[in-house]
């Protein structure tokens, strides 16, 4: 009887985990560094990292419109330009502030795929 229930909650904590990376990957476009690169001047670039890592170093031309404070951001963010999205490569973050931009009404919305750790494109250092 234990077992059962063991299987269960192993089943409803995977099944969390799918819907979560699904949803995520319908909300959003995951692009590589050179796709993000050829799309910089023509969209809003959203740094969400906390606004000490954004004055470290970021990319060029980005706003740092941190994933705590997304909520209060969204006026500063225009529906009519797609937006860019960055952060750290292992955001925890990053699914909140897309589920965050899509109930919004944002639908043009692009994630750097592996996260600013590995960006190859020009930064800015504070």
């Amino acid at each position: 009887m234990d077992w059962i229930i063991i299987i269960l909650v192993i089943l409803v904590v995977v099944a969390w985990f799918a819907w979560n990376y699904y949803s995520i990957r319908r909300a959003a476009h995951f692009i590589d560094n050179a796709d993000f690169a050829s799309r910089i001047h023509t969209s809003q670039v959203i740094d969400i990292r906390e606004a000490t890592s954004f004055k470290a170093k970021h990319i060029m031309g980005a706003r740092n419109l941190p994933a705590s404070q997304i909520d209060l951001s969204l006026s500063a963010i225009r529906k009519d330009k797609p937006v860019l999205l960055y952060a750290e490569s292992r955001s925890t973050t990053l699914p909140r502030v897309i589920r965050t931009l899509k109930r919004a009404g944002f639908t043009d919305l692009y994630v750097l795929n592996d996260g600013f750790d590995y960006w190859t494109g020009k930064v800015k250092e504070g």
